[in-house]
């Protein structure tokens, strides 16, 4: 697959999707498998076009929901499905105030080259989102494109939607967040140094660099870390401020303990499946308490993962 960025034309016609893509849940991969369909009975390559930040980031940060995936998850997650390009604006002040028009001729006709659009039944775009499908429609005949929008993809009566998965992982429902994804919920990263505190405890653990510090979700869970050219390995995970250690305001921090792992991982790029959670981050009056939590906690992660599912 191949990335590319900015209003430089692609040079050849492109079957494309637009969106944020946060998580790449079922609803998302619905989008895709169609654009694919359309885009082998046309002999087009697929293109799905995205936006960093997320416009919501840019115009009110504090507000902005956190983020399932980064921009490299969803990269790796758009390679797997088989896309073909990714192509990716920067969401600032001079893009964010293109008109409907401009944002259709600028972006999907002179540099997409696009000869199929497919959006979602709720998308809009252009400055103050002024942009909706029978603009779009209407454009894209001018310039020599079909456009088509997908209803709203819904499992079980509930619509999938990133926000639906936010909601999921945020109440520990992981199982839910999972059907809705059509996988275990992941974060992707680099192991990296850590203040080693785990090892000088008895239970080291993989530092996993997070892209954002506004996780999804927090607390304690049994989860597999993928990667490491093998099986997947089985551990408990620990996503959040650490209150026992640090204070209210400490960034939060993804750590992996593997059970029965000895081996110098730094600086490999891993995955940590979420499975179960176990429990909330909670604070106790001493490293001794820690630990013997640590202790249980390890244990119910391995009579989790034992059990088959």
């Amino acid at each position: 697959m191949r990335i590319t960025h900015g209003f430089r034309p692609l040079g050849t016609s492109h079957a494309v999707t637009i969106g944020n893509f946060d998580g790449l849940h079922l609803g998302h991969q619905a989008m895709l498998a169609r654009l694919q369909d359309v885009a082998r009975t046309r002999g087009l390559p697929t293109c799905v076009l995205s936006f960093e930040p997320h416009p919501r980031e840019f115009f009110a940060p504090e507000q902005a929901p956190a983020r399932l995936s980064s921009l490299r998850e969803k990269a790796e997650h758009l390679q797997r499905l088989g896309i073909d390009r990714f192509h990716v604006f920067r969401f600032d002040r001079a893009f964010s105030s293109l008109t409907a028009g401009a944002f259709i001729e600028q972006v999907l006709g002179r540099t997409l080259q696009a000869h199929y659009v497919l959006v979602g039944d709720d998308f809009r775009y252009g400055a103050k989102r002024a942009g909706d499908f029978a603009l779009l429609k209407e454009v894209g005949e001018t310039l020599g494109f079909d456009a088509e929008s997908l209803p709203t993809v819904e499992l079980a009566g509930e619509r999938a939607s990133s926000t639906a998965v936010r909601t999921a992982l945020a109440a520990g429902e992981l199982d839910h967040a999972a059907h809705l994804l059509g996988r275990p919920y992941s974060i992707s990263g680099r192991v990296v140094h850590g203040d080693k505190l785990g090892r000088d405890i008895g239970f080291p653990t993989a530092n996993i660099q997070l892209k954002h510090n506004r996780p999804p979700l927090m607390g304690i869970f049994a989860v597999e870390l993928c990667g490491l050219n093998g099986a997947p390995l089985p551990g408990v995970a620990s996503l959040g401020k650490r209150p026992t250690v640090k204070g209210a305001d400490a960034v939060p921090v993804l750590e992996v303990h593997l059970f029965d792992f000895n081996a110098d991982i730094y600086g490999r790029r891993v995955r940590v499946d979420f499975l179960h959670k176990l429990r909330d981050e909670a604070k106790y009056p001493d490293l001794d308490s820690l630990v013997a939590q640590i202790r249980r906690d390890v244990d119910n992660a391995k009579h989790f993962l034992a059990k088959p599912r």
